[in-house]
């Protein structure tokens, strides 16, 4: 009995291994019904790892993108911290006032009382005096577009197309409230132009709440925001770091650590030492306060990367083919060669940078070099 069971095991055995053999018959095996689109991998011999990569369940390899070069939102940031108190139809005419490159030529208001605190008009000075002054707020600006082309007219025209408003004689007669200014800052932080402006408009309805036309806002005072609290400013669409940073420049002014006298009067170095002791003001940010909220003319920002592609523009280097350093970084220039190029512009060094946010808008291929 066992010897019969081993032979039919020998022969169902024989026969599988027969069948595992190709067929000798012309005839092909039977296979299931299989969409002519697709083959079927099984029904196929597996050869090299070509076929592989040729499988449809294969993700296919991603094309390299090239690294898109960041915004450089700086124009529209700017906008808002040089925006003026008051409304458009209530700019005050220009008064000619004595003005110095190295030092403050805004218009300034103290926040809580509306204070102005200004260099004094021309005709306040002693006709002895007056005679020997060269540069007042009402030609300052002729000064230094004369100086830039100078140095380097392939300036010349960029500066016919973008007439730079801020440092005009109609600019700097604007009133600047430099909490308005430095809080608009804030906000624009790390967004674009047209969300730094909704926000900002939200920030301030939150202390208008008895006036439904948003033209007839008024900035909030420091001591104002100081009686708000954190969770409130964010309805504004502020971040929770940013609502603190408003909050605590605000302290700031309502205890007189920072106050427009001393922004108005201090020198450069000084207003950078203690501005970024604020929580939330880098040295950019204050740059550009000093730049165009308190209008001095010679601020430079080698960390703005705007200054820095229009700067390479410049000097004629193609900045299509720079590329992002190390840790993903972009940079067009070195801060040392920036330096270098800028010092020539000395003491309009504020005007180059709003210059060289333009350059690119203006072919400049046919001037010299």
């Amino acid at each position: 009995m066992s010897h019969r069971r081993s032979a039919r095991l020998s022969a169902a055995s024989l026969e599988v291994k027969e069948n595992m053999l190709p067929a000798k018959s012309s005839t092909p095996p039977k296979m299931a019904n299989i969409s002519k689109k697709r083959k079927n991998p099984a029904s196929e011999p597996v050869t090299a790892s070509n076929d592989d990569a040729a499988s449809p369940s294969t993700p296919k390899r991603k094309r390299a993108t090239k690294p898109i070069p960041p915004m450089t939102p700086t124009p529209s940031a700017i906008g808002l911290m040089a925006a003026p108190v008051g409304f458009e139809d209530m700019a005050p005419p220009p008064i000619n006032r004595l003005a110095v490159p190295n030092g403050t030529n805004a218009t300034l208001v103290t926040p809580e009382t509306h204070r102005v605190v200004a260099n004094k008009p021309l005709d306040h000075v002693s006709p002895s005096k007056a005679s020997k002054v060269k540069t007042t707020s009402g030609n300052i600006l002729e000064e230094a577009v004369a100086h830039l082309i100078q140095v380097e007219p392939k300036l010349k025209p960029v500066i016919e197309k973008h007439p730079c408003h801020m440092f005009s004689p109609e600019g700097l007669v604007e009133e600047i409230d430099p909490f308005m200014s430095l809080t608009s800052g804030i906000i624009s932080q790390q967004v674009s132009g047209a969300a730094a402006k909704s926000i900002k408009a939200k920030f301030v309805a939150l202390f208008n709440p008895d006036q439904p036309n948003a033209t007839l806002h008024k900035f909030p005072t420091p001591s104002q925001v100081c009686s708000s609290k954190i969770e409130i400013l964010r309805t504004a669409g502020l971040s929770q770091r940013k609502a603190e940073y408003v909050l605590g420049l605000a302290e700031k002014f309502h205890k007189g650590e920072l106050t427009t006298s001393m922004l108005f009067t201090a020198s450069y170095e000084e207003v950078l030492e203690e501005l970024i002791k604020v929580r939330g003001l880098g040295k950019w940010s204050v740059e550009m306060f000093a730049c165009f909220g308190l209008k001095r003319m010679d601020v430079f920002s080698t960390g703005d990367l705007g200054v820095q592609r229009g700067m390479a523009v410049l000097a004629g280097k193609n900045v299509s083919k720079l590329k992002a350093g190390k840790g993903g970084k972009w940079k067009y220039m070195g801060e040392k060669e920036m330096e270098e190029m800028a010092e020539k512009f000395r003491p309009y060094r504020s005007l180059f940078m709003y210059y060289s946010w333009r350059v690119e808008d203006v072919d400049i291929s046919s001037m010299g070099s």
